[in-house]
């Protein structure tokens, strides 16, 4: 049977069970989904890097290859005492504009910054595959900041509060893409009753999952805690199907 024959016998079956063609993904050989995506890629080096990286859109963010902290002992910590090295800092695009990197270099004192689109976790998914030495691994943590010992948000003593779910990633052969959203695009942390965050989440408490940019934290970023992973590919594609959260 011919391939093309195949692709529409299956867009049939698919109708008959009732399945909107809209929602169907095909998926590459790799893993990943097909279609239009935005590429970034998360590299290693073994040497931190010195040249101004502002405005450097390369589709790619330099980390340290051995370095990074452990997210849990980041949670609790003065936002503006902590180290930026091995941080990627996450900002909403602006009316018009989607994704973008603004500064290259996590491996220097102000960190990396990546833009996205506002609306990111209910817009988008995102797949990830870990290549380079094998054995080579990483841990990505979305963390932001909560309202310190004075309840405001927003003023110099926030805190860091780091995502509950880790995206652990190692190097293996014939590495494959897995959806990697719910780690990358929410952030599930536990909400204290009584706390400014939980009044401005309307007096929600215990373990909730929140979306990128939500307005009830601030300084959004991803906590990049690297063992040797050379690289770690990110492909970020228009929502098909909802997000996993």
């Amino acid at each position: 049977m011919r391939p093309i024959q195949f692709f529409f016998i299956s867009l049939l079956a698919i109708a008959l069970i009732g399945i909107p063609a809209s929602r169907l993904v095909l998926a590459t050989g790799n893993g990943a989904p097909s279609g239009t995506h935005y590429n970034l890629n998360i590299i290693g080096v073994p040497k931190d890097k010195t040249a101004d990286m502002n405005n450097n859109d390369g589709h790619r963010i330099f980390v340290q290859l051995v370095g990074g902290e452990d997210a849990t002992k980041l949670s609790g910590q003065i936002f503006s005492t902590i180290t930026k090295v091995n941080k990627i800092f996450l900002y909403p695009a602006p009316s018009g504009e989607s994704f973008k990197v603004l500064d290259a270099n996590a491996t220097d004192a102000s960190g990396a910054a990546f833009q996205l689109p506002a609306l990111v976790s209910t817009t988008w998914t995102v797949w990830a595959r870990a290549l380079g030495t094998p054995k080579g691994t990483s841990d990505t943590t979305t963390c932001a900041t909560t309202a310190g010992a004075d309840l405001v948000l927003g003023t110099a003593d926030d805190e860091v509060i780091c995502s509950m779910a880790t995206l652990h990633m190692e190097r293996t052969k014939n590495a494959k893409f897995s959806n990697v959203s719910g780690t990358l695009l929410f952030i599930t942390i536990d909400v204290v009753a009584g706390t400014t965050l939980s009044t401005c989440l309307g007096g929600l408490s215990g373990t909730q999952t929140l979306a990128l940019f939500n307005t009830c934290l601030q300084n959004y970023f991803w906590n990049y805690q690297n063992n040797g992973l050379k690289l770690l590919q990110l492909r970020f594609y228009p929502v098909t199907v909802p997000n996993p959260t």
